[in-house]
């Protein structure tokens, strides 16, 4: 069918803007809360940016799937389901001599549930403190060709989480 009368050809019709970020997928779900299950390049930067000498502890807050998907890595998948707590468990019996060899540590793992102090809607199953002697080791650890080989067990048990590095203060007033 030709234009109406008068109306611009698709030639010189003026022409919507482009769009500043790609169309999400079909699947999105914009109200959908956002998962944090690996670190963005960004934050490996800026904690480099941050030159920390010495040791630093990363502050671990997890959330765990009801059942684990191990999708992404079929050939760590065990026999028959299991929860995303007994695959973190497994992921933690990977890594920690790993982390030993290099001069890591678990500090603390422990038990969460919901804040006395924060979000009500919001809980974490887990919390684990790590400590490595530098960043650049913990980042060395992070790149393990025999770490690498069990992370499918940590990322089939969490839904989400937070990792936090930290850097010890001394006391005030030398307490």
């Amino acid at each position: 069918m030709p234009p109406a009368p008068n109306a611009p050809d698709a030639n010189t019709r003026p022409r919507s803007p482009e769009p500043t970020q790609p169309a999400a997928p079909p699947s999105f779900d914009a109200n959908a809360p956002r998962r944090y299950l690996e670190p963005t390049q960004a934050a490996g930067r800026a904690l480099l940016q941050r030159q920390i000498n010495g040791p630093v502890v990363m502050l671990n807050l997890l959330r765990f799937r009801a059942v684990a998907d191990y999708a992404a890595t079929p050939a760590l998948a065990p026999a028959a389901p299991i929860s995303g707590a007994e695959a973190f468990a497994r992921y933690v019996a990977h890594t920690l001599p790993l982390l030993r060899a290099t001069g890591g540590d678990l500090l603390f793992l422990g038990a969460g549930a919901g804040f006395l102090i924060g979000p009500e809607d919001e809980r974490w199953d887990q919390v684990m403190l790590v400590r490595q002697h530098s960043v650049e080791a913990f980042l060395a650890f992070a790149a393990d060709e025999a770490y690498l080989a069990g992370l499918g067990h940590r990322t089939a048990a969490v839904e989400d989480s937070r990792l936090l590095p930290l850097v010890e203060l001394g006391l005030p007033n030398g307490q």
